[in-house]
């Protein structure tokens, strides 16, 4: 009942039909585009629909299909709303104001596109394909810089010519923190969709791209980035004179996040109760590689197998040389050692087909 209400709290609907952003959502800097109770959030649609869908399961479990098929009513209504009145032509807008004018549109002065309105266009599967697949590559052109190692959570930022007043995000300088640097948390959640739209190649780059090892493997890169490699910051300046310097850092969130991008979203490698799932989306020139996992006192020795050239699609998974019917082992702490073989390459795809996102060259796990 509890969560229910929460998820009818966030429910609220604007002008749009799209949730209210009230004092702020998921960027709590944000915290005057709708305090005035009009403004809408086109990040918080995304999220909500996502809500809807993973709660419904618990509505039977708990004997309440009425709940159930109201939420499954309110999915449906929101995916529309945002197809109907958020695709701004080349990606998804971020939000209204108040006033109704949008936020992450071609026409914004600053925030013309926010990476989190566009990531979670796919990561809640709501996005339409086609959009969401170009919402994406608008992200790489945009917000992404390779050459100095960043993935920027918006750009342009906020300056004191910028007539918008989102709250006091607009505070930070610009470059700084959520005002158009880069904020690893969001930037994880960019690498997380390239890997659920099969972009293995893509989503690996991206990894290293924040990884901090990489923003401090020589001397030049230690005087620019100036905090601890080992652990991840918060957030990257990106505006001169401080581009590349580290900020926030010992970031518990992102740390989490980047952790399971790595092992769940590209090596594959999820638990569900005493079930293992093994479902990676590695670059596809790869050879494989080999993981071992303890339970309890059992050794699972993994073994991937990329062959294919492919990177991703689990054709067969086999347990001490049974298939597994079901592309997941069942865990048993019996204090054995255990082979498991996973041949990749369950996915359609023409040959010689190139990865789509792909860049060149060859890197080896």
């Amino acid at each position: 009942e509890h969560c229910m209400r929460a998820i009818r709290k966030g429910a609220t609907k604007g002008p749009h039909g799209l949730p209210l952003m009230g004092g702020g959502d998921w960027n709590d800097g944000m915290n005057r585009v709708g305090i005035g109770g009009r403004g809408e959030s086109v990040w918080l649609a995304w999220f909500l629909y996502a809500v809807f869908e993973e709660f419904r399961p618990f509505c039977g479990i708990m004997s309440e299909p009425d709940h159930a098929d109201d939420l499954e009513k309110r999915a449906v209504e929101l995916r529309e709303a945002i197809e109907e009145h958020a695709w701004d032509g080349g990606w998804y807008l971020r939000a209204f104001y108040d006033s109704g004018n949008p936020m992450g549109s071609r026409k914004s002065r600053a925030c013309e596109i926010d990476s989190i309105a566009q990531s979670w266009s796919v990561l809640s599967g709501a996005g339409r394909e086609d959009r969401a697949r170009q919402a994406m590559e608008a992200i790489q052109e945009r917000l992404v810089n390779e050459e100095d190692h960043l993935m920027l959570l918006f750009t342009p930022p906020f300056d004191r010519k910028t007539a918008a007043d989102p709250g006091y995000i607009k505070a930070y300088p610009p470059g700084i923190r959520e005002n158009g640097g880069q904020y690893t948390h969001a930037a994880i959640w960019t690498a997380w969709a390239c890997s659920k739209l099969g972009q293995g190649r893509r989503a690996e780059a991206l990894f290293r791209l924040l990884n901090p090892i990489y923003h401090a493997d020589t001397p030049e890169k230690v005087a620019i980035y100036r905090v601890e490699p080992y652990v991840l910051a918060a957030d990257i300046y990106s505006r001169a004179p401080y581009v590349g310097r580290g900020g926030w850092t010992w970031y518990t969130g992102s740390g989490a996040w980047f952790y399971r991008l790595g092992l769940e979203a590209i090596l594959g490698l999820r638990r569900e109760g005493e079930k293992l799932l093994i479902d990676p989306c590695i670059p596809d020139n790869w050879p494989g590689y080999v993981m071992h996992y303890h339970f309890g006192g059992a050794l699972y020795r993994i073994s991937i197998n990329n062959d294919s050239g492919e990177g991703r699609g689990v054709s067969e998974i086999r347990l001490d040389n049974e298939v597994q019917g079901d592309h997941a082992i069942r865990l048993r702490d019996d204090a054995h050692e255990h082979q498991v073989q996973v041949i990749l390459g369950g996915t359609a795809k023409a040959a010689g087909q190139p990865e789509e996102g792909a860049e060149s060259g060859t890197r080896r796990s």
